[in-house]
């Protein structure tokens, strides 16, 4: 549909509608509010939601209504006498009900509330609801709110974005925690010992420099099998794993020995598969000397160690993500300070080291998406994964519940706070940093609340102030007033770190944005931040330089990350941006993980995007578990971090490639046929799902299920019958927690018409056309073109006609729509564009193709408009006549 608004840079377009469906969604989890002490809490967030039906428990659940991102719902069956609620955890008092609606909205319902979610009183009844975004006043009390359907509006069920209440808290409820500790420590007791080798290929690549905890420095064998590696541990330990950073240069088969005196050795673990990378392996026994018995070479050279990582039983606490696979971040859990429960940056220029309580701590992060009610239950993939910290886009006072269950588990949270426009272009809010005092100080007393409330909580890693503002303003000004503006907003970046510090010395401060570019403004205006936050993708591996040539003082920490972003890839054969592989995108978050550790004293670690149960558009771009279910991702990403999911673990299913047949071509309803072949690893049975989206038709998140038929590897779905570029997506799921997703483009076209198209390359004229968002002129109508159109004003009496060059004679019109269509229209004829007679009346008209039979004999063929079918005007991809 016309959007009627200027339009941003390629970039900004793309990163928009990611924010729409993934990132800034999210942020709704906990935008701060201007006035926290009059307004009303936001209360149903993150608790337990329960409904009548569901189109899909996967994707589909009750949920998804009250997590905070607008970019998951709840649907029902398509029946009228459905519900959804949610416990509030105790008693409330009820002032305000918010429910954002999808498309499958409800014309008649009921707000009820109970004590006892069986007994209900109702509070608000709506006859005429009107969809979008509705807000209710109501007064009741009651630890249950229920919306209770008694009419839909569509042939669909209901479905609602976010179902929120708003009101005062009771008491009682709380949250779980979970998680234990396991027997295996966190200290490298290996870096800095003697090292000795049998072979090294020069003395740059000495043994040495594989115990010296960098990243940039190697032990590389000469070019044979039958190597040895061995290292010095200073006394008999008790060994429990051995975490191995291979160079390019790695070993296919090794074993893993220990001995007390150097020369009797004892095998503790074999290796006869070895995957290069960072490989974590377990080897247990004791001895003081550890030796790697190098047999078989990968590669036509010797073999090549960034890091050799030891790890003791009673070698160190253990915190989640303690495993190997760090790359150039080692050393997590070493003593470093007093163990006082504080947060300190410490070290100086290039060397930096975050330390909790006493102890080197390595973020091994994923961004938090779902709700904090489900934080417990997710704790042990957190510790499969090797994850000690997680990051949220705002804190308010749901916070509370998600940091004490952090706490409970071993793990740390960045705590964000969200400013306006936070999520990079396209996101909403343009405050004037240099005039509005009111925003600013609305903004501070915020920071200033939950800091002050949450100083003390040992769930606390960091503040972060801010997320992707300094890009995001670019969509708000322009020339010398962007650059005012930037200036203005990491002063108050930098003001709200003053006031952090002298409230809670005992965390540190990050600011958040989306490029490097935002550095600069940082490092002028934004003195007193201890580090900067980055989120990036594609372009990760680009930070480090970028901080060496622009002379920075302070390390970083990569808030996002992950595989390369839609604004990023190329196009693919229906100009959409191709998102790859599974499997590739797999490999962005080792590529990311790779690259941090490559900056070692200065890249601190990542929270990695993204964890949570999001199944649009943007979650299967980057979500790692959509559904619950476990992608080649969640492995990926355990298997950087060192977690015990990277081996021995049951896995997705694989898919060896995805086509589709006439992929630049479909015929609106007609059959689709995609090949996708998929195989499970471990030998489980699998079940398919098909899906289909139309972001890049509407801007739709969602994914639709549709019905098929399988034959093997080929799946034939009906194809959709608006126009457009559409994705078909495959999931293969192995029924042990584990899917495989596929997904390609596809553009669906109208379906031939018999005869010439006569109206083709000829003159067109319009009673309007919009001029806001391109070149809609009449004649776009009639290019043969169906990525081109005719778009009008406002209103119903408008027309557009052709004009066919002499009288021709012509059996069929077929109208091909964008969004705004006509519900009533006349198909007319004239010999001199002034006199016209109707062809055909249209009255029930509902967009897509409309392919109507005519008896025409005439020079000019015109669409009068009668009645619209949106708010918007009339807007036609094609006209077309045909003889």
């Amino acid at each position: 549909m016309t959007t009627h608004h200027p339009s941003g840079t390629a970039r900004g377009r793309r990163l928009a509608a990611l924010v729409a469906t993934g990132v800034l969604a999210i942020a709704g989890l906990t935008l701060p509010a201007a006035s926290a002490q009059a307004a009303p809490v936001l209360l149903s967030q993150g608790k337990t939601a329960t409904a009548s039906t569901t189109e899909n428990a996967d994707y589909l659940g009750a949920r998804f209504a009250v997590d905070g991102d607008n970019g998951s719902r709840w649907a029902s069956q398509a029946t009228d006498n459905q519900w959804i609620q949610v416990d509030l955890g105790a008693s409330a008092s009820i002032e305000r009900v918010d429910l954002r609606w999808e498309s499958a909205y409800g014309k008649g319902y009921l707000i009820q509330t109970s004590d006892n979610g069986t007994t209900w009183s109702t509070v608000a009844t709506k006859t005429n609801g009107t969809g979008g975004n509705e807000s209710l006043t109501v007064s009741g009390t009651g630890r249950y709110v229920r919306l209770q359907g008694t009419a839909r509006a569509t042939g669909y069920g209901y479905s609602l974005w976010e179902f929120q209440v708003f009101g005062t808290a009771g008491t009682g409820g709380g949250t779980g925690g979970g998680g234990g500790t396991g027997t295996c420590g966190t200290t490298n007791v290996a870096q800095g010992r003697t090292a000795t080798a049998s072979s090294s290929e020069g003395a740059g690549t000495a043994a040495p420099f594989a115990v010296d905890g960098k990243a940039d420095t190697r032990w590389a064998s000469s070019f044979a099998d039958n190597q040895w590696f061995q290292v010095d541990l200073g006394s008999s330990q008790q060994v429990c794993q051995v975490a191995l950073s291979w160079e390019g240069a790695y070993g296919k088969a090794f074993q893993v020995q220990l001995s007390d005196n150097g020369t009797t050795w004892t095998t503790a673990a074999t290796v006869t598969n070895g995957t290069g990378g960072n490989q974590t392996v377990a080897a247990a026994g004791t001895g003081r000397y550890l030796r790697l018995n190098l047999q078989t070479r990968a590669t036509g050279y010797g073999f090549s160690l960034w890091e050799v990582a030891v790890n003791t039983t009673g070698g160190g606490t253990t915190d989640p993500g303690t495993g190997g696979g760090n790359g150039g971040l080692t050393g997590h859990g070493d003593v470093v300070g007093p163990a006082d429960g504080k947060v300190r940056l410490i070290g100086s220029q290039g060397n930096w080291t975050l330390a909790v309580n006493g102890k080197k701590w390595v973020t091994k992060g994923m961004t938090w998406g779902p709700a904090i009610s489900e934080f417990p239950a997710n704790v042990a993939n957190f510790k499969e994964l090797g994850v000690n910290t997680i990051r949220t886009w705002g804190t308010d006072a749901g916070s509370k519940a998600l940091f004490d269950a952090a706490a409970t588990a071993g793990i740390r949270v960045v705590a964000g706070f969200w400013l306006a426009p936070g999520g990079g272009p396209g996101s909403g809010g343009c405050p004037n940093y240099v005039t509005d005092a009111t925003y600013k100080a609305n903004s501070m007393n915020d920071i200033v609340t939950w800091v002050t409330a949450y100083k003390d909580n040992p769930g606390v890693l960091m503040w972060d102030v801010g997320n992707e503002s300094l890009l995001g303003l670019g969509n708000c000004y322009s020339g010398a007033e962007l650059e005012t503006q930037r200036a203005a907003y990491a002063t108050f970046v930098n003001d709200a770190a003053k006031r952090i510090h002298q409230i809670d010395p005992n965390h540190p401060v990050t600011s958040t944005d989306a490029w490097t570019g935002a550095w600069p403004y940082l490092k002028a205006n934004a003195p007193d931040l201890d580090l900067y936050g980055l989120n990036s993708y594609g372009a990760i591996c680009d930070a480090k330089q970028t901080w060496i040539n622009g002379g920075y003082t302070k390390p970083y920490l990569i808030t996002e990350g992950g595989p390369a972003g839609e604004w990023e890839v190329p196009n693919d054969v229906n100009g959409v941006p191709d998102q790859g592989t599974d499997q590739q995108n797999a490999d962005g978050y080792t590529k990311a993980w790779s690259c941090i550790g490559a900056h070692p004293g200065v890249a601190l670690g990542a929270t990695l995007f993204h964890y949570g149960n999001e199944g649009d558009f943007g979650g299967i771009w980057f979500n790692i578990k959509p559904g619950n279910n476990k992608r080649l991702s969640y492995y990926a990403v355990a298997k950087a971090y060192g977690g015990t999911a990277a081996t021995g673990h049951n896995t997705p299913p694989k898919f060896s490639g995805m086509t589709i047949a006439s992929q630049t071509g479909v015929v609106a309803g007609a059959n689709v046929s995609v090949n996708a072949s998929a195989t499970d690893p471990d030998g489980d049975a699998i079940t398919y799902h098909v899906f289909v989206n139309s972001n890049y038709i509407n801007k739709s998140g969602g994914l639709q299920e549709v019905p098929f038929t399988r034959s093997g590897s080929t799946f034939t779905f009906t194809a959709p019958q608006t126009l457009g570029v559409w994705k078909a997506y495959v999931f293969a799921e192995d029924g042990k927690g584990n899917v495989g997703v596929e997904t390609r483009s596809f553009r669906v076209i109208p379906p031939a018409v018999a005869g010439t198209n006569i109206a083709q390359g000829k003159t067109a004229t319009a009673s309007s056309f919009d001029p806001y968002n391109g070149n809609f002129t009449p004649g776009q109508a009639v290019d043969g073109n169906v990525s081109t159109r005719w778009s009008s004003n406002w209103a119903d009496n408008e027309w557009i006609q052709v004009d066919l060059g002499s009288k021709r004679t012509f059996s069929n019109v077929q109208l091909v729509w964008e969004s705004a269509f006509a519900k009533g229209y006349l198909i007319q004829q004239s010999d001199n564009g002034t006199i016209w007679t109707t062809l055909s009346t249209i009255t029930d008209g509902d967009g897509n193709v409309d392919t109507v039979g005519v008896n025409g004999n005439a020079r000019y063929v015109r669409i009068q408009g009668v009645t619209r079918g949106t708010a918007y005007g009339y807007s036609l991809y094609e006209l077309g006549v045909y003889a």
